[in-house]
């Protein structure tokens, strides 16, 4: 890993890990790398932050430097959840009844989307 910054479990054992570099990789609960997400999907990572995982297996990616938050799906394109009303997006947690939680460092606050 190259400035690993955020890590959340996946469903499957495995996890998923925030990279300064500007990218995001999967890891198998052996630790062995599935995947880079901008790899896998094209996708341009400004600066990657906070990461976590859905009920669905989908990945959710804060972008600090694009102020954005993207789902990446097991299979499909990635689509954008949040692209306006943030500053500094940082942290991520999914909720179980299907709410994101976005702590936004350049508000000092939490928000939450449904």
């Amino acid at each position: 890993l190259q400035g690993p910054r955020y890590v959340s479990p996946a469903p499957s054992g495995g996890f998923v890990v925030s990279e300064e570099c500007g990218d995001v990789k999967v890891f198998t609960s052996s630790h062995k790398l599935v995947c880079s997400l901008s790899s896998k999907y094209g996708h341009q990572f400004g600066n990657p932050a906070g990461v976590c995982v859905d009920a669905e297996g989908s990945i959710v990616v804060a972008d600090e430097q694009h102020r954005t938050i993207h789902l990446f799906p097991e299979s499909g394109a990635p689509v954008c959840l949040v692209s306006a009303g943030l500053r500094r997006p940082a942290g991520v947690a999914c909720s179980s009844l299907g709410h994101l939680f976005v702590a936004d460092a350049g508000e000092n606050c939490v928000k939450v989307f449904k």
